[in-house]
């Protein structure tokens, strides 16, 4: 771990000294809730993580046998079905470790567009594929859809007694989804330790299931991520490079350097968005937030504002981004650097990272195991769908203004499309304000080339911080920090017409459906944008029609 911190070296390493002065890496490690917090609520019970190494190992003979049984019957795939915690480690495993020879690729599905979940269906053979339905809770809506979808597709093709064999569950104890699981005779649980978080659950069951059928060598991954984790029981924070990391980015965000933004190496660059989620959900609440700002292209120092911070995770050997970050520092930003041999040592950064959140939440005096914010857009669509039950329609917003296929929705002066997009990102306050890209559109190549470009723009022109994420994704990630923080984000909300209704099964094996995907993403479009406003969020809601490229590139040209 390097660390160039200028001007800010003097506070941080007062909040050392207050960290080492009241013992605080030993109080975590004793699983003292009052770190945090005087309650225990939500706390006590979900410090499980640090126990990961030794609770997951002791499932491996058990994943090996279970790895070893699913190869011989012939899988060649496996379509995860999760949202946040639950996908998101995964996610990153395939992602950058590939598929090694003779083992299963890996597919995450955590979209509720209707496009996204018939192209699984149609490009995957259920034969062939092994179905993971991956839920800490056991009820999340996405995911017990999605599996209610592909059970019945699967049924369709091979029979019930066959289907059932090939889904897979991975749940806590006692949870909803395990007693589907039994009812719909699964053919496997893995129940995980009901004490670690989702956010925080990289290393565990939910986590090296799938990466273990992809090939991945889990002792060798533990091995690494054996070494940080020792690293971080020493008491003396300068030897601790978690603990240092937790105190750099708490004490800058609470001087209002809060926008961290990561860099990585290529290879390894999909760990942002998993690091996206632990550090927006953690610490975005109580009207304070760490912004964590992913795959932002890397510009010029003159271009950033003083409220960013930058953290570069590099493999050895990789110089793709060294003079760009040479030229930060040299410009005063602060930067923290860790150099990874190889890929493996990802496993000991989910480590580091989840031991850094923790010990943020205590500088920025917030309780990162809980997400507060997270449930209101969570209420907000489950009444729209209540709406939608009893009237067979959802709440119809009227546009402020339409121009060239798209529709406007929000409080806007403007009466064309240029000056509503201007007036709107106008509002920004340079150091403080962020931009939030949502789309709730299908994710493909395409259409993230194309919102970078919208985000590139963004940036260049009023020298915000910028963040993009696919809805609902985004929800079980940074939603809990665009409600929960200091309430400078601007938020832009993307949406257009859905091809296809597809319906969602009432039940696993049943054929009556009351709401389609088509409903459900646009119940959560409609809520988060409800419950953004609620907490008095400035939100601004285009409607791309059917030419979604067309109408974004032209929303682009406009800044």
């Amino acid at each position: 771990m390097k660390t160039y911190l200028g001007k800010y070296q003097t506070v941080i390493d007062e909040t050392i000294r207050n960290l080492s002065k009241n013992k605080i890496v030993h109080r975590i490690w004793q699983k003292d809730y009052t770190v945090w917090n005087d309650e225990p609520t939500e706390i006590s019970n979900r410090l499980g993580w640090l126990d990961c190494i030794e609770s997951t190992a002791k499932s491996f003979k058990e994943i090996k046998s279970f790895v070893d049984e699913i190869r011989s019957e012939g899988f060649t795939d496996v379509l995860l079905m999760g949202m946040g915690g639950s996908s998101l480690a995964p996610e990153v495993f395939r992602l950058t470790f590939g598929v090694k020879y003779g083992y299963l690729d890996l597919q995450v599905l955590d979209s509720t567009h209707p496009e996204a979940v018939l192209e699984y269906e149609k490009k995957l053979d259920p034969s062939r594929t092994l179905y993971i339905v991956s839920t800490k809770s056991g009820g999340t809506i996405e995911t017990i859809s999605f599996m209610k979808y592909f059970f019945n597709s699967t049924v369709k093709k091979l029979g019930k007694e066959k289907a059932s064999q090939n889904f897979v569950a991975i749940t806590d104890p006692g949870s909803g989804l395990e007693s589907i699981a039994k009812k719909l005779n699964f053919r496997k649980i893995f129940l995980n330790d009901p004490d670690i978080g989702g956010r925080f659950s990289a290393l565990s069951l939910f986590g090296i299931v799938p990466a273990a059928l992809i090939g991945i060598d889990m002792e060798k991954l533990f091995s690494k991520a054996s070494v940080i984790v020792e690293e971080s029981r020493n008491g003396d924070i300068q030897e601790n490079s978690s603990a240092m990391l937790g105190a750099i980015i708490g004490k800058l965000a609470s001087g209002h350097v809060d926008k961290l933004t990561i860099i990585c190496s290529p290879q390894i660059q999909y760990i942002g968005a998993w690091l996206e989620q632990l550090i927006a959900e953690s610490t975005g609440k109580d009207g304070k937030g760490i912004v964590p700002v992913d795959l932002e292209i890397v510009n010029i120092p003159g271009n950033y504002s003083s409220d960013r911070a930058f953290v570069y995770l590099k493999l050895k050997n990789d110089l793709t981004f060294d003079k760009k970050v040479e030229e930060l520092k040299d410009a005063g930003f602060p930067v923290i650097e860790f150099t990874l041999d190889d890929i493996y040592d990802l496993a000991g950064e989910f480590f580091r990272w989840e031991f850094a959140t923790a010990v943020a939440g205590h500088v920025l005096k917030v309780q990162p195991f809980n997400q507060p914010n997270v449930e209101s857009a969570k209420a907000a669509a489950r009444n729209m769908m209540k709406q939608y039950s009893e009237s067979g329609n959802l709440p119809l917003l009227d546009p402020a203004i339409t121009e060239s296929g798209i529709k406007v929705y929000g409080n806007v002066k403007s009466d064309n499309l240029k000056g509503v997009l201007n007036e709107f990102l106008s509002l920004s306050v340079k150091g403080k304000s962020y931009v939030a890209l949502q789309a709730f559109l299908k994710p493909e190549s395409k259409t993230w080339q194309i919102l970078q470009v919208l985000r590139l723009k963004i940036f260049s022109k009023y020298n915000v911080a910028t963040t993009l994420g696919y809805g609902p994704r985004f929800l079980h990630s940074t939603g809990q920090l665009h409600k929960g923080d200091s309430g400078y984000g601007l938020f832009i909300q993307l949406v257009a017409d859905d091809a296809s209704e597809t319906p969602i099964p009432a039940e696993a094996g049943e054929e009556v459906s009351s709401i389609s995907f088509c409903t459900l993403i646009n119940a959560q479009a409609l809520g988060d944008r409800l419950a953004l406003i609620d907490n008095g969020r400035k939100v601004i809601r285009f409607h791309l029609g059917k030419n979604i490229a067309e109408n974004m590139t032209k929303l682009a040209n406009l800044i």
